[in-house]
């Protein structure tokens, strides 16, 4: 065993919260669990720890590199722990609740990665997200885009601005151009880094038409305002129904978005494809100006709870509370301060705690032979007998 040794490091991306962080955390957690149920959202508890083959089915290669694996010692079977919950509450919604009437669910817990993540390079998110399942039209992507503002304008973060994206017409434009399963991963991945160079000397190489090439290239430069659209909508003349009817689908839910949140700029960008092994529909991010990576994200999967039974139309949206805090202009008050009960086992004395800790404060009990200050154990007052009843008073 080393001498020596830091044995109270963390590993990297873990982190833990001090109690004045971790009172305001949890005031966020309540706050946002009640606002998601006057929106109708129940709240569900998934397990931390599922059967690996459930845990990822229908979700993509990148969530299981992003899974800590073991072996369960009970029955053999391979195991995982969460690193995201939206599988999870497709399988509770499709097995669990069989419902067929809309469900609205939301949930807030840690996920585990095995590398950082994008919310602020953390490994242990405290994930919290809405899903709405059992409607395909643009009303509800655009319930839960609304909703995911609310979440970021409640935890007091400003600036917001919104990157939409729909992988329907990228994966339209594939289809049409006839690229294999190898051919669509790598134009994806150069789409995503928005290489143009290297996707035009891609395309270059494929037994394209002149427009197919265009139409592909044209993704990795069709970003910016709303004038992205009708750039697109020219491009798309003449491709296929799918590629069309998605850019239709996104002009649908950008025009509602803007009517019912006036005050957040939309941005576009055609070659956002996050999320695209089990994405199915519209995508979005939300950014906060000056910062890089996305503070929140969501989207359509429309497929997701295909292997658990039902298939139903699904959208939702997940942040990492911990990442909202940090970038939340809130006013904290102060932590409420303590107050002090002497050691003594006079009734009168635990009548008055008692009524106190139901009042709302909190009462420490001084302990026989304690050491350190009343500073330290947060206590600013302290009861005292002033000959007819134990009284509050300041402490000196």
């Amino acid at each position: 065993m080393m001498k020596g040794k830091n044995r109270w490091l963390l590993p990297e991306g873990i982190e833990e919260l001090l109690p004045e962080q971790a009172a305001r955390l949890e005031q966020l957690r309540r706050e946002l669990l009640d606002m998601y149920r006057s929106w109708g959202y129940e709240l569900i508890l998934p397990p931390f720890i599922e059967y690996l083959d459930g845990l990822l089915t229908g979700t993509g290669h990148d969530l299981d590199l992003k899974t800590f694996k073991l072996i369960d010692q009970l029955s053999g079977r391979l195991l995982g722990l969460r690193a995201d919950m939206t599988p999870q509450a497709a399988r509770i919604d499709a097995h669990r609740l069989q419902h067929d009437a809309p469900s609205r669910l939301c949930y807030l817990g840690t996920v585990l990665h095995t590398r950082p993540d994008g919310f602020a390079g953390s490994r242990s998110p405290l994930q919290v997200g809405a899903e709405l399942f059992g409607h395909a039209g643009v009303e509800s992507d655009v319930e839960i885009l609304a909703l995911m503002v609310a979440t970021l304008e409640l935890t007091g973060v400003e600036d917001i601005y919104i990157d939409l994206g729909h992988v329907g017409i990228y994966r339209g434009l594939a289809s049409d151009a006839g690229l294999d399963e190898d051919q669509e991963a790598c134009l994806f991945d150069a789409l995503q880094r928005k290489a143009i160079p290297e996707i035009n000397e891609f395309l270059g190489g494929l037994d394209l038409s002149t427009a197919q090439r265009e139409r592909l290239a044209a993704l990795a430069t069709l970003n910016g305002d709303s004038e992205v659209l009708q750039r697109a909508t020219a491009l798309l003349e003449g491709s296929g129904d799918a590629a069309r009817n998605a850019l239709e689908n996104l002009g649908r839910i950008a025009t509602l978005a803007s009517q019912r949140l006036p005050d957040v700029t939309l941005h576009f960008d055609l070659a956002e494809l996050r999320g695209y092994q089990y994405q199915t529909g519209v995508v979005f991010a939300a950014f906060v100006a000056d910062h890089g990576k996305e503070v929140a994200r969501g989207g359509r999967y429309n497929e997701i709870g295909k292997v658990f039974g039902r298939a139903r139309p699904a959208t939702g949206f997940s942040t990492d509370l911990r990442t909202l805090m940090r970038f939340g202009n809130r006013d904290w008050p102060a932590m409420r301060k303590a107050i002090l009960a002497p050691n003594d086992d006079d009734a009168a004395l635990a009548d008055r705690v008692g009524q106190l800790r139901a009042a709302g404060e909190a009462v420490i009990q001084q302990l026989p032979g304690q050491e350190g200050t009343f500073a330290e154990m947060g206590c600013d007052r302290i009861l005292r007998w002033n000959g007819t009843e134990w009284a509050v008073e300041a402490l000196a």
